[in-house]
């Protein structure tokens, strides 16, 4: 099967690459990422990986097996997306500041034939940052393309993450260890 990666992401590009499986990327603009309200943890991005698999379905080759993805950061009962500006990417690194949060990230895996979903989550404890450090990262590395205006594999991660119970690079955007036993497991890849 030719694996085709539904991503924009630079970061899931590296991440499927380290794999070592050939793979190419497809990308449809305007895909609606929006999820309903009820939705938790979890629930939220595996619901947003299915949505952009479905958007897809219809240009998938016999031959050819969809990975989407989606991942957010979950904190005390809310979604941190990603920041709409500056401002807001220094309010949700002010709220993540001493406080353990949850990282889901959701993956569907589609073929003509069959769908395979599941959530991974990762627990990230930040140590209390300051202003200024939240400042410099914001204005530094631009994060506003990152679930919870941050990536761990930044600066950020660094000086402020203190422990990652989970997969690290379900953190970074995708969860490749389970990928990859999935992968051998359903597909026979």
């Amino acid at each position: 099967m030719k694996l085709i990666l539904a991503s924009n992401s630079p970061r899931r590009r590296e991440l499927l690459a380290g794999l070592g499986l050939p793979f190419e990327v497809r990308v449809l603009p305007g895909i609606d990422e929006s999820h309903p309200a009820h939705l938790r943890e979890g629930d939220i991005p595996l619901y947003i990986s299915r949505a952009k698999a479905e958007a897809y379905k219809s240009s998938i080759a016999a031959d050819e097996l969809l990975i989407t993805a989606d991942t957010i950061v979950w904190l005390d009962g809310e979604v941190l997306e990603k920041p709409k500006d500056a401002s807001d990417a220094c309010r949700m690194l002010h709220k993540l500041s001493g406080h353990t949060h949850q990282v889901f990230t959701g993956v569907c895996l589609t073929t003509t034939e069959k769908q395979v979903a599941f959530s991974c989550r990762t627990d990230v404890t930040f140590s209390q940052l300051d202003d200024d450090e939240i400042q410099h990262y914001v204005s530094t590395y631009h994060p506003l393309d990152k679930a919870g205006a941050y990536g761990v594999q930044e600066w950020i991660g660094y000086i402020g993450v203190e422990c990652v119970q989970g997969s690290y690079f379900n953190v970074v955007g995708l969860p490749v260890q389970r990928l990859y036993q999935t992968l051998k497991q359903k597909f026979n890849l």
